[in-house]
């Protein structure tokens, strides 16, 4: 089975993944990376998050994946002796001077090579690897055939984002931003006006909006639904793609945790098949669960962009910047059993019937029967950020650390 390989935008983010399946994770230092408002981490904190990583048998991948100008490589010689310092076990780059920077200052490192140097073709493959690149994220803008086809003309290591948001320019390279708002994109600092909601005005009539209108289904226009390619996995493992990738360093910890869970439990899933159903991969079906359980995670329904075929119309969200969420998280657990203690991040009430999302892909129904504070009192009603003793029926003895708990939105409560 590939790697799977799931963002970490902050500490817990990272924490989280691991807890739910990653085998790899990738994060961003706070320089040189193209998610400048994710959480990010400083040279001790990624000395730590490489520590935990490693006991726990998971790899760290950093971004070094801007596009660089000549005033951004002041500073990173002495950024990658720090990386090599914390061992982490391979960087991501997009742009061929940094990438050549460091292949001189720190040469033991492995580099893969970021989906925003737009790799479609076998001979660009090709070169990237003659360049000691050892592992390639492919654009997103592959059909499967594509990727067979690159995957047959080269020995390195191939790496596909499977799951998360598609930008709406090519790879990833994206002016808009900078255009509107003065913040570059491909500096890290992207104010993601794609997600924006867009009228027209006309020059002779200031101060008259009109609506922009596609199909009559509303003004989104650059607004593309996310990305999931989780029925394609048997086809993708079957063509040898070695790293499976998750978008996300900027979403919360219950959609990194809950996709991780949907994806290591489709790979597990697979794994365990017999060798005979590989000679079809086409027709290997994941149990329906894990269709039913991405579903519930997604934040602008799902797409399967270029895999199949061009994606059009249909692979847009033109109603809202995002679609509405069938699920919530409303806690983590700190410290286990049977009343564990519980951070509360969406309000909590007795009688609350909530779920607590196992490693894999089973969930334990639980209904709140109370609550109290670490200094003992008894309360009805937990706010976000506090920490509770929480009782439910039946106990939750098989709660875990880091575990989530969630609700349907339409629950009674």
């Amino acid at each position: 089975m590939p790697e799977l390989l799931a963002p970490a935008g902050n500490f817990e983010k990272l924490v989280t993944a691991i807890h739910y399946g990653a085998d790899a994770v990738y994060m961003g230092g706070k320089e040189f990376s193209l998610r400048a408002k994710a959480g990010n981490f400083s040279q001790q904190a990624m000395v730590e998050a490489v520590h935990y990583a490693h006991t726990h048998g998971v790899k760290v991948y950093v971004t070094v994946n801007i596009l660089a100008h000549n005033c951004d490589f002041v500073g990173l010689d002495s950024y990658l002796l720090q990386l090599q310092e914390a061992e982490v076990d391979a960087l991501i780059i997009a742009d061929p001077g940094i990438l050549m920077r460091a292949r001189k200052c720190v040469p033991d490192i492995p580099i893969h090579l970021s989906t925003q140097a737009n790799v479609t073709n076998a001979q660009a493959a090709g070169f990237w690897f003659e360049q000691k690149a050892g592992r390639l994220n492919l654009a997103r803008e592959l059909s499967l055939q594509e990727i067979e086809e690159i995957r047959n003309e080269v020995d390195g290591e191939l790496e596909i984002f499977v799951h998360g948001a598609l930008c709406i320019s090519y790879s990833g390279r994206c002016m808009l931003s900078n255009y509107m708002t003065g913040r570059d994109a491909n500096q890290g600092n992207c104010a993601h006006p794609c997600r924006y909601r867009y009228r027209l005005i006309e020059e002779k009539r200031p101060g008259e909006y009109f609506p922009v209108e596609e199909d009559e289904r509303g003004t989104y226009i650059f607004n593309a639904k996310d990305l999931c390619l989780l029925e394609r996995l048997p086809e993708l493992v079957a063509c040898g793609v070695n790293s499976l990738k998750i978008e996300g360093r900027m979403k919360s910890i219950f959609y990194v945790g809950g996709v991780t869970r949907i994806y290591r439990a489709a790979l597990d899933y697979l794994g365990s098949l017999p060798a005979e159903a590989w000679a079809k991969p086409k027709e290997i079906r994941l149990p329906q669960i894990l269709v039913e359980e991405i579903a519930r995670t997604g934040t602008r329904g799902s797409s399967e962009n270029f895999i199949r075929q061009r994606p059009g119309s249909s692979e847009m969200l033109y109603t809202s910047s995002r679609a509405v969420q069938q699920v919530e998280p409303v806690a983590v657990i700190r410290e286990a059993g049977a009343s564990p203690l519980v951070e509360i991040r969406n309000v909590l009430e007795n009688g609350t019937r909530i779920e607590y999302m196992l490693p894999g892909i089973e969930t334990v129904a639980l209904t709140v029967t109370g609550m109290e504070t670490t200094g003992g009192e008894v309360i009805t009603r937990a706010n976000p950020g506090n920490r509770v003793l929480l009782h439910t029926d039946p106990a939750l003895i098989q709660g875990r650390v880091n575990g989530i708990l969630r609700r349907n939105k339409s629950s009674d409560s």
